[in-house]
């Protein structure tokens, strides 16, 4: 692999820049990192943001009505997990939300005992 010239002070190129009477288009606060791979970048966004991949989010979304019942899962919905340990969950019925908050304990159970799922420790229910 040929060896990377050497990098100059930003002063530097705005010196040759201004001899050479080509302009300096970089902001000035701007930094130069060092270039990486791209599949490297590729693979850790898709790491980060569950893509192709199976989260413990899509499972839940998955098994919603197993683990609170039809009727209420049809007026309540999963939506994220907050610091890998809050499920939040969006009701739209009061009596719904209150049958969830009663049994709240039970669902989480039901919930840990889903692959991928064991991290979850409270639910968080949201009118909505």
């Amino acid at each position: 692999m040929a060896e990377e010239p050497h990098p100059f002070s930003r002063l530097a190129e705005e010196l040759v820049g201004d001899f050479r009477g080509i302009p300096f288009d970089e902001p000035r606060r701007s930094k130069k990192r060092p270039t990486q791979p791209l599949a490297g970048l590729v693979e850790s966004i898709l790491t980060q943001h569950q893509i192709g991949r199976d989260s413990a989010e899509h499972t839940i979304r998955a098994h919603w009505p197993a683990l609170v019942g039809v009727a209420n899962a049809s007026y309540s919905h999963a939506v994220r997990i907050e610091r890998e340990k809050r499920l939040v969950v969006h009701v739209a019925h009061s009596v719904v939300r209150n049958e969830l908050f009663m049994h709240r304990a039970e669902i989480v159970v039901r919930i840990q005992k889903l692959p991928g799922c064991a991290g979850i420790k409270e639910l968080n229910l949201r009118a909505g």
